[in-house]
């Protein structure tokens, strides 16, 4: 690969873990995303490359954010050993899959969690009111297991599924969750990465510079994230990331061409630029979460 790509790909790595350390989420969809799109990668093989370089970017991030507090361990095991059964069987699964059936199945993936993350973040609701119930095992195993598979097939999704979970049910304060799951996540990128090296072996070997490309971005931004989560709450950067995974990834999961495909474009770019408003009023407009006692 040319030493001009490589810089590119390393600093998309930069930019995806910013966002990922941020927000609990966006590293493997963001560089997948980008890998199968302009790279020229098929899924399988940017999922491959992407779950390697995110070995070396979740131990810098899990350590960065353990340092500034931001993790709860009761709940990092319970939700990665799962979650790790579950991405080494989605993984060998994608390896497997012929590329003229992955690439839309993985595009159909991203999209979805695209336009999750457009929603969620239209609210303008990342703080929540934080209450002393703990989560059962068995709501995080399964938790676990979704996000896992999906994270494997997709080439992204662990963040995405689980933060926004854990988020929504309140119980863990928001920049916790993000610490935990960016924790957690190392186990379910340990058993993904297993899973595409017995499935594609062969097809790892090339792109090692660009795992290491990917890994150097990401391991740069990792510490500076983990700091930048317990300062703000980037709203709008949810919405935009969102946005960027729906628009390139709809048209390709819908076999939309042409000027069909930049017409589906332009009506994604205007609504996440009108959902971005939205979730920046709304932002504005909450007050920060407060940690309260639930009732008995």
């Amino acid at each position: 690969m040319p030493l001009a790509s490589l810089v590119l790909v390393a600093a998309a790595g930069l930019v995806a873990q910013l966002v990922d350390g941020g927000l609990g989420m966006g590293f493997g969809i963001t560089s997948t995303t980008l890998l199968i799109m302009f790279a020229g990668l098929g899924p399988a093989q940017a999922s491959a490359a992407v779950h390697a370089a995110e070995l070396g970017t979740t131990v810098v991030s899990g350590v960065s954010h353990w340092r500034f507090g931001n993790v709860d361990w009761s709940v990092v095991l319970p939700l990665s050993l799962p979650g790790a059964v579950a991405s080494f069987v989605g993984a060998t699964f994608l390896s497997h899959l012929p590329l003229d059936r992955a690439r839309p199945l993985t595009a159909l993936v991203l999209a979805a969690i695209g336009l999750h993350l457009m929603w969620r973040f239209s609210r303008g609701q990342l703080e929540r009111v934080v209450k002393d119930v703990p989560h059962t095992k068995v709501f995080l195993g399964g938790l676990g297991i979704f996000g896992g598979f999906v994270d494997a097939t997709g080439g992204g999704g662990w963040g995405p599924i689980t933060s926004s979970t854990l988020l929504a049910a309140g119980r863990i304060e928001p920049r916790r969750v993000v610490g935990t799951v960016t924790t957690a996540e190392f186990l379910v990128t340990l058993a993904a990465t297993a899973g595409f090296v017995i499935g594609m072996w062969d097809e790892l070997i090339p792109n090692l510079l660009m795992i290491a490309a990917l890994l150097s971005g990401g391991v740069v931004a990792a510490p500076l994230a983990a700091w930048l989560v317990t300062k703000f709450n980037p709203v709008v950067l949810g919405g935009i990331v969102g946005t960027l995974i729906v628009f390139l990834n709809l048209p390709v999961a819908l076999y939309a061409s042409g000027a069909v495909a930049w017409v589906l474009r332009a009506i994604i770019a205007v609504a996440g630029i009108a959902l971005g408003y939205k979730g920046f009023k709304n932002y504005r407009k909450r007050q920060p979460y407060s940690k309260t006692v639930a009732p008995s």
